[in-house]
């Protein structure tokens, strides 16, 4: 067992802290930005919005139409994670550039874009249309980073002799990813699907109710429910649409999560069976019914075996995937070579709109990239020094676990942001009272992403290294230095990353408050962000969101990535 104070010391160099990588991410999400303005353009001048009813029978409609739009996004969050996190894991050559890009992805401000992206789709789709599909990429961005972080890290720690033994057998790459990979990652990926759930209700609640002057862009659902019924002052309707969610909450729960956490438990890197496995009644009916295992015997097995045998014959049985770098055909260099042409292009436009910011406001960027980085941090050190011995007990104590897990899906669930205008309310008349509003919802928004990353760690750590150190007569503090934290750290770290991320984005709600009539804001990156955005001011805007970004993933240079390396080469459970 490692111990965690080796953690301070590596023979590895560290990571530069701008890389080529870095540099063409930033560059493509500038020309992103940038498209999306122009399209915006070109939007409808008026857009009516559907008649929200606040009758009680229309929640579960209401429910459907949330929990499918949640589904879509999740269904595509998993393409992106399984293909994009592999890639990354598995090519030196794409690490450089999708690593980096990741990092600058998982810290795009989405919401101060929203406008921009559903003005963009409306330009070329109809409303109803573009506001689905603007809904589906918003919930998508707050679901998919964490899912890719952690299904990377699992790839990256997998251990060398089970790596080996698929060599040995030479599974193919369908092979590996079903028997290896897929299984290793199993439980990171599960609670990372709670978390990214528990984040997606929040994007979905700001994405049905959103409005742009008289452009009405709101869905029918969950979210466009509370609000219409907060904005006619009707309690009934509040209570109604607020134990509907809680509702759906605790049925996936009871229905999706828990299954699937019983389900998981076999996959365990150990070689004893732990005292008190997961359970669920859901997964124990299914176990023991017989239609159940009809299907699995008469459907799902023959189609598996088949699907199985096809993809060994399509594609033989190899060696482990290589590193090294092939050559590439023509055809590559000429898509390079027009993708990096369309890039350049891009770059130079949106150059032009940076020109034109003057010397003052990017003071003031600087200056709000210096204080959102202090709220930032202070928020990711306070959500650490609870989410850490809470996210333990949990994914070691099943009893526990099986009384907070609903609680806590449940806590994460609830948007931060209906919560604020009350705690604004409470501290505005304190000294410094915004700043600590501000760094209270940065932790409501983040800590969850370090609480379910730490439960899914635990939850891993072999039984049979917990009876050695019992065995031992280790310590609790000797315990925790020599086995909980170094098993810990990788999924800590992915954790932070994500975080981290959410920390900035949450930033431009927190430093800019507009309630009953007042605006209240501090100074900070998330407040110039905002301002820009109500006024409509693009160059500002873009200077503002790309010096968010270029902060980020200078603190991802410096710092994740080398704590990254660490966890891959430290810190396996092997």
């Amino acid at each position: 067992m490692a111990r965690f104070p080796r953690l301070l010391r590596t023979e590895q160099p560290l990571h530069r802290p701008l890389t080529w990588g870095d540099v063409l991410a930033l560059l493509l999400v500038a020309v992103l930005l940038y498209v999306g303005v122009r399209l915006s353009f070109g939007a409808p001048a008026v857009v009516r919005g559907p008649a929200i009813s606040l009758s009680p029978t229309s929640l579960p409609w209401y429910a459907v139409l949330s929990v499918g739009r949640m589904l879509a996004a999740y269904a595509l969050s998993m393409l992106f994670t399984l293909t994009y996190g592999r890639w990354a894991a598995y090519s030196r050559r794409a690490e450089a550039v999708l690593m980096p890009l990741l990092d600058v992805l998982q810290s795009v401000p989405i919401l101060s874009f929203l406008p921009v992206v559903l003005l963009s789709l409306s330009a070329i789709l109809p409303e109803s249309v573009a506001a689905e599909l603007a809904s589906i990429v918003l919930i998508f961005t707050s679901q998919a980073w964490n899912l890719t972080f952690g299904w990377y890290q699992s790839l990256k720690t997998i251990p060398n002799e089970l790596r080996e033994a698929s060599t040995i057998f030479r599974f193919n790459g369908w092979l590996r990813f079903k028997a290896l990979e897929l299984p290793f990652a199993a439980i990171s990926l599960i609670w990372n699907s709670m978390m990214s759930w528990a984040g997606g209700w929040f994007f979905l609640m700001a994405a049905e109710i959103f409005t742009v002057g008289q452009r009405d862009f709101r869905l029918p659902g969950l979210g466009a429910y509370l609000q219409e019924a907060a904005n006619q002052g009707n309690v009934g309707a509040i209570l109604w649409g607020v134990g509907a969610l809680v509702l759906v909450v605790v049925a996936l729960d009871q229905l999706v999560w828990r299954p699937l956490l019983a389900w998981s438990d076999r996959f365990k890197l150990e070689m004893v069976e732990g005292d008190e496995p997961p359970s669920s009644w859901f997964h124990d009916m299914l176990r023991h019914s017989r239609l159940a295992g009809w299907l699995a015997e008469s459907v799902w097995h023959p189609i598996s075996e088949r699907l199985d045998a096809f993809l060994i014959r399509r594609f033989p049985m190899r060696d482990a995937p290589s590193q090294e770098r092939r050559r590439a055909s023509w055809l590559g260099f000429v898509l390079i070579g027009l993708a990096g042409a369309a890039l350049v292009y891009g770059a130079y436009r949106a150059t032009l709109l940076l020109i034109v910011v003057p010397p003052p406001q990017w003071v003031r960027i600087l200056a709000g990239v210096g204080a959102t980085l202090l709220r930032v941090t202070a928020a990711l050190a306070v959500a650490l020094a609870w989410t850490l011995p809470l996210g333990v007990a949990i994914g070691t104590n099943r009893r526990l676990a099986a009384v907070l897990q609903p609680v806590v899906q449940i806590a994460a669930s609830v948007p931060a942001t209906a919560l604020f205008p009350i705690f604004v309310l409470v501290l505005v008349s304190l000294p410094g009272g915004l700043n600590l509003a501000a760094v209270l919802l940065m932790l409501m928004g983040t800590q969850w992403y370090l609480l379910f990353n730490i439960i899914a760690g635990a939850s891993a750590i072999p039984q049979d290294l917990k009876y050695t150190t019992a065995l031992l007569g280790v310590g609790r503090w000797e315990r925790w230095r020599t086995l909980i934290l170094p098993a810990l750290f990788p999924y800590i770290i992915t954790g932070a990353i994500t975080a981290s991320g959410g920390a900035w984005n949450a930033s431009i709600v927190a430093e800019h408050v507009e309630f009953a009539g007042r605006t209240l804001k501090t100074v900070g990156i998330g407040a110039l962000i905002a301002e820009a955005t109500g006024v409509g001011d693009y160059p500002l805007l873009l200077a503002a969101t790309l010096s968010m970004v270029l902060a980020v993933v200078l603190i991802n240079r410096l710092v994740w990535r080398r704590f990254y390396r660490l966890a891959e080469e430290r810190y396996r459970m092997e």
